[in-house]
């Protein structure tokens, strides 16, 4: 999206050195939220899950033995 505003703010006459002010005041909303949220319920803001997949570290088998 900062691509296509960019380009908008250029026809509009807006100075180059504004851009990163510009970007980051559209986003300072969402950084607020995330951190009320966080600040709320004293918790990581994503879900959380298990890994349920292969051991790890995978055991390495040189190519010339794979099937």
């Amino acid at each position: 999206m900062d691509f296509y505003s960019a380009s908008t703010y250029a026809t509009l006459g807006i100075d180059i050195d504004l851009y990163t002010p510009i970007f980051a005041l559209s986003r300072i909303s969402g950084w607020a939220a995330h951190v009320i949220e966080q600040l709320d319920d004293n918790r990581l803001i994503r879900p959380r899950a298990e890994y349920i997949g292969p051991a790890y570290p995978a055991h390495w088998i040189p190519i010339e033995e794979r099937l």
